[in-house]
């Protein structure tokens, strides 16, 4: 269930863990009706009527439409001119914990957080028209990465829907245009457009028709958008693969924004697409079956020796299937293996994203899975989730481990936001300063006050703090270190690489910090024409006076300086900003509702409450918030008693399907939180945020 390309003169065998289970109903099938309240849900598109009807785009036909729009807005910016790599994802069909808008309970679910090292996502699936779930296009929007869905037509049932919409050129406009009009509501920027059946010539034109309408309407409505064509059907209608840009698929290149070749090419033939493209070489994305099926180089752990080849000939690659790591369960286990598998991408290729690119910078490192979630050093669940939504800036880790420090992202420990935190330990020498890059910049600096907020949860002498690296059009070069305890860095020998120095002072968090996080605050006056290129996390060994008889206060003796010592410290967020407060509107601000109110018997005396609660500004033309924190109280007559706050999830836009909620008989009334929180990390009071009351059926009567 691959694309046939794989082996052209058959099926391809399926991969390792692909295959569907026998008979396995997937959500969408009947007798699902989108209709119907329930879970949000992510889902293709099968038939070519459904697409044509547009029910899927029909607020009162398709309860789940709201919950599956992108947070972010489509990459208007068009792509580097310089060699890029494209993405594929193939995992298991598509749509497994991924078509949950609102997150699931796997916290080994699978995903991608090494954006840095992508242009172009493509969610594949073979259904008709695939649909990327809206976490995919949240997490490499704020990426600075492009999505696309996939359009796919394949065997005797893709020959005859192609037939019908190619029977006149006003049809293949038609569907064209559905296509756009979904990825302009969605919030994703384009298509990859998969013909893989035997055409009669009659159909060309209009085939062509199809790929010039989609290219056009998609630029005009949604910019920066790219339509990529596969591989497949010859310019002649036949079904043969050319694994390179020739003169048989040149004339569907023409007419969109790139191709994607068939991954079974020979050496050679990267390099003869290149002269076919001419100008256009960049737009030729030589594709690499990850599975190693027939690819050069043979995919899987010698993916980088294709990737090599393509650098050195400076056309663009498109990788089939990273989800092979997941799949095929590399050892020893998934997040090592992928961090390990996407390194050799990272050796071959170097990094093609840079952020922060403007203020405010934000990141809590989260990965969108963990075991627990915490909001400004407060824990408030405590049970696995999955949500690829959630997916903060991920930083350039390169996941050494035969160092004596390592930097790891860490899911054990209590996180200071989100479900994870950055952990920096090992041994570490006395003298000595190890320093690490999180974050490769871009952001031009106008000469005027920067805030830096970040939070730190270390043992007594180990001490962590950042270092900001900045250059300017004359090739001058500088670095800032921010550190509550700068002496402990400036008396080490490194010291020397920093230009300058600023103490971070402890900052008055707006709720109770625990955990053992201690938020800290600087500020900054960076000179103006300087852009930021660099942000670093930095640790060093504390002295305490009078606790070590080796050292003479500094560091500086010799036996003291080569003395490995036990580190452990956390970097819990780092935010930079060009304001010290965030604003939010007060809560009069806001109009709430809540739709589609259901209640049934639960166990015992409680009912189970199930409702849409959806809110927005009465100044619209505000933009929207980052994400949204959504709890509950469940009130009693008590008036004495305090009800527990409830944490039920995180929504990237401004509506929250709330399932089967208990409540027992006492209850009263419900009342729901729904917390913004801004792009620069900070979220507002929950006493000052938009609420729902919603009061049960019962005790209503």
């Amino acid at each position: 269930r691959r694309l046939r390309s794989m082996l052209p003169s058959a099926a391809p065998a399926a991969a390792a863990g692909e295959e569907e289970e026998e008979g396995e109903r997937r959500p969408w099938e009947p007798p699902f009706d989108a209709s119907q309240p329930a879970p949000p849900i992510s889902y293709p598109i099968t038939t070519l009527a459904a697409l044509a009807s547009r029910a899927y785009l029909s607020e009162a036909g398709n309860f789940h439409l709201p919950f599956n729009r992108a947070s972010s807005s489509p990459r208007a910016a068009p792509l580097p001119p310089r060699r890029r790599i494209l993405a594929c994802h193939d995992f298991r069909g598509g749509y497994r914990d991924d078509a949950a808008p609102q997150g699931g309970h796997d916290p080994g679910a699978y995903a991608l957080w090494h954006w840095h090292l992508i242009d172009v996502f493509v969610y594949f699936s073979h259904y008709l028209v695939t649909l990327p779930p809206p976490c995919w296009v949240n997490a490499a929007h704020l990426h600075g990465v492009k999505v696309l869905g996939t359009f796919i037509t394949e065997w005797e049932k893709g020959a005859e829907i192609c037939e019908e919409m190619l029977a006149t050129e006003a049809s293949a406009q038609m569907y064209a245009e559905r296509l756009t009009e979904l990825a302009a509501y969605l919030g994703f920027d384009g298509w990859l457009i998969n013909i893989e059946v035997k055409l009669d010539i009659q159909f060309i034109d209009n085939l062509k028709e199809f790929i010039n309408h989609l290219t056009k309407t998609m630029h005009a409505a949604v910019p920066g958008s790219l339509v990529i064509w596969y591989d497949a059907i010859t310019i002649k209608g036949a079904l043969d693969w050319q694994n390179k840009l020739n003169e048989y698929n040149k004339p569907f290149f023409d007419l969109c924004d790139g191709l994607f070749s068939n991954y079974t090419w020979k050496a050679k033939y990267p390099q003869e697409s290149a002269v076919v493209a001419g100008e256009r070489k960049y737009d030729v994305y030589m594709g690499i079956d990850v599975y190693g099926r027939n690819t050069f180089g043979g995919g899987q752990w010698n993916t980088n020796v294709a990737l090599d080849l393509l650098k050195k000939d400076d056309v663009s690659a498109a990788i089939f299937a990273p989800g092979w790591v997941y799949e095929t369960k590399q050892p020893p286990n998934f997040r090592t293996a992928q961090n390990r598998w996407w390194g050799l991408v990272q050796e071959s290729w170097g990094v093609l994203q840079s952020y922060p690119k403007q203020l405010p910078f934000y990141s809590d490192f989260d990965q969108g899975h963990g075991y627990q979630v915490s909001i400004e050093g407060v824990k408030v669940y405590g049970a696995p989730w999955d949500n690829i939504s959630c997916q903060s800036f991920q930083p350039m880790l390169k996941y050494a481990g035969d160092r004596g420090l390592q930097t790891v992202i860490n899911f054990e420990d209590e996180p200071y936001s989100g479900g994870n935190c950055v952990t920096v330990k090992g041994s570490l020498q006395q003298n000595e300063i190890f320093s690490e890059q999180l974050f490769n910049g871009g952001l031009s600096m106008e000469g005027e006050s920067v805030y830096v907020f970040y939070s730190v949860k270390a043992d007594e002498r180990s001490g962590l703090g950042l270092s900001l690296d900045l250059s300017s059009g004359n090739n001058e070069s500088s670095s800032i270190l921010i550190a509550d305890d700068t002496a402990a860095f400036t008396r080490k020998k490194q010291h020397r690489k920093y230009g300058s120095y600023v103490k971070a002072d402890k900052a008055e968090p707006h709720t109770p910090v625990h955990q053992n996080w201690v938020v800290y605050k600087a500020t900054i006056l960076p000179s103006a024409g300087f852009t930021l290129t660099g942000i670093n996390i930095v640790c060093t060994m504390k002295t305490t006076s009078g606790t070590d008889p080796e050292t003479d206060g500094d560091g500086s003796s010799e036996a003291g300086a080569n003395r490995s010592l036990h580190y452990h410290a956390s970097l819990g967020h780092v935010s930079i900003r060009n304001t010290e407060e965030t604003e939010f509107p007060p809560a009069r601000s806001w109009v709430t509702e809540g739709d589609y109110i259901s209640w049934s018997n639960g166990s015992d005396e409680s009912k189970l409450a199930s409702l849409k609660i959806s809110w927005e500004l009465e100044n619209k033309q505000q933009a929207p918030f980052m994400k949204y924190n959504v709890y509950v109280e469940k009130l009693t007559a008590d008036s004495n008693a305090k009800a527990p706050r409830i944490f039920l999830g995180v929504a990237s836009v401004q509506v929250f399907y709330v399932s089967d909620l208990e409540v027992p008989s006492e209850v009263t009334a419900l009342k729901f939180f729904i917390q913004p929180c801004g792009r620069d990390g900070s979220c507002q009071g929950l006493h000052e945020c938009p609420k729902f009351h919603l009061v049960p059926v019962d005790s209503a009567m």
